[in-house]
């Protein structure tokens, strides 16, 4: 039996921690999460990795945390010394890189490549925000090894084998041969880092990039070519000209006819009075549970979701693809959490008692889960107020998460 489980996937935050357990021969198996049926999601419920379990159940997760368990399971303390730094200086100082790439610098980088290779909304001014944010932080980097050959040491340590990978996902899509040709220093010391015994075998098929990745263009779908039209006959008598069709509603919700609660009226002073004295007393007040139902909507693949603010841009899109039923409808939905943990819920008030004519408009309803709320009930009706005053954490699993950003469909 094993010494202990390290699930390491394709993602860049696997590499150090798989590649310690092959170099050092560590009595660690290492297995794809996506491979183990539904023992990782069970152990490790937010789906990160790397993590680790010990052969006595000891659970661990965070790349940096994990990076660090594994070298106290080597036996030659001259290694682990160098890789960790034998001081309190230098083990500060390789710490200090370590989470400079492990959260500024990889954050920024994600939040560029992600829209730039359509795995993500496009937005020209956050993508462009985060490449300037990404050359300051390499201006760190570059000014210090300009003058040294790692980053804290005068070996490899861990700030180097860390800050390398992290800056792999930057080489495979951003960093082109201009990026390069300015940043030589940083060029020089990810070759000499990824060449080393340690992290040779994780890179055999690493290749340079000569172009970075160009903001996804908009395909435009080719129209069949029209046959000319062919006159036709006017019929001899327009009396005997069948009756025109009858205008079918433009929407579904518009068979219901107008109703009594105002929803402009109620936008309105959502838009312009204070919410939780003045805005949400004037809705319970004129709220109809007859002719308008509520709706509380959950994102279905939080585990999925990153960056708050690229989660955020999730929510703006599902909004923006809901336009034709906007006149019938009103909420928010909000990212709570933080970058790498956060998740989208919201509350939705719906012309109707039935969702689905409201949000089967967007081509992505089905990404999210609806469920009805009772407005007689105290804790729904909370729940509504929290979603929409914005004031409150939401809680979570029992667990208060704070709110980071959101959009309100109005």
């Amino acid at each position: 039996m094993s010494s202990g489980t390290l699930y390491a996937s394709f993602r860049i935050r696997s590499v150090v921690p798989r590649a310690l357990v092959n170099h050092f021969k560590l009595d660690v198996t290492i297995v794809d999460p996506t491979k183990s049926g539904e023992q990782f999601a069970k152990d490790f419920p937010l789906k990160k990795v790397p993590a680790f379990v010990g052969a006595k159940g000891y659970k661990l997760t965070e790349l940096m945390a994990v990076n660090y368990y594994l070298l106290n399971m080597v036996q030659d303390t001259a290694a682990v010394e160098r890789l960790t730094g034998k001081n309190a200086e230098e083990k500060a100082q390789i710490i200090r890189w370590e989470s400079l790439s492990n959260s500024d610098l990889i954050s920024q980088i994600v939040a560029a490549f992600l829209p730039l290779k359509g795995d993500a909304p496009y937005n020209k001014k956050a993508v462009d925000t985060a490449l300037e944010t990404i050359d300051k932080i390499a201006a760190i980097y570059e000014t210090r090894l300009t003058d040294y050959t790692f980053l804290a040491t005068e070996n490899i340590s861990l700030a180097d084998l860390v800050s390398a990978c992290l800056f792999t996902r930057g080489f495979n899509y951003l960093f082109g041969k201009q990026w390069r040709a300015d940043h030589p220093a940083i060029v020089r010391w990810y070759k000499t880092v990824i060449d080393s015994e340690i992290m040779k075998p994780e890179f055999t098929d690493f290749k340079f990039i000569d172009e970075p990745l160009a903001p996804p263009q908009k395909k435009k779908e080719k129209k069949p070519a029209q046959e000319p039209k062919k006159k036709q006959e006017k019929p001899a008598q327009a009396a005997e000209a069948a009756p025109a069709a009858e205008k079918k509603p433009k929407h579904p919700l518009e068979l219901l006819g107008k109703s009594a609660f105002s929803l402009d009226e109620w936008k309105r002073t959502y838009s312009n009075e204070d919410t939780r004295p003045v805005a949400l007393p004037w809705f319970w007040e004129h709220y109809n549970p007859e002719e308008w139902s509520l709706w509380r909507v959950d994102y279905k693949y939080n585990d999925e979701l990153t960056l708050t603010f690229m989660s955020n841009n999730l929510i703006g899109g599902f909004f923006n693809r809901l336009s034709a039923s906007t006149k019938y409808m009103f909420g928010s939905l909000v990212v709570y959490g933080e970058n790498n943990n956060n998740g989208i819920i919201g509350a939705i008030l719906i012309r109707g008692q039935d969702y689905v004519p409201a949000f089967d408009v967007a081509p992505d309803w089905e990404s999210y889960a609806y469920t009805k709320l009772d407005a007689t009930k105290d804790e729904d009706r909370e729940f509504v107020n929290n979603m929409w005053a914005w004031d409150k954490p939401v809680i979570v699993n029992g667990e208060p998460r704070e709110i980071a950003d959101g959009k309100v469909l109005k």
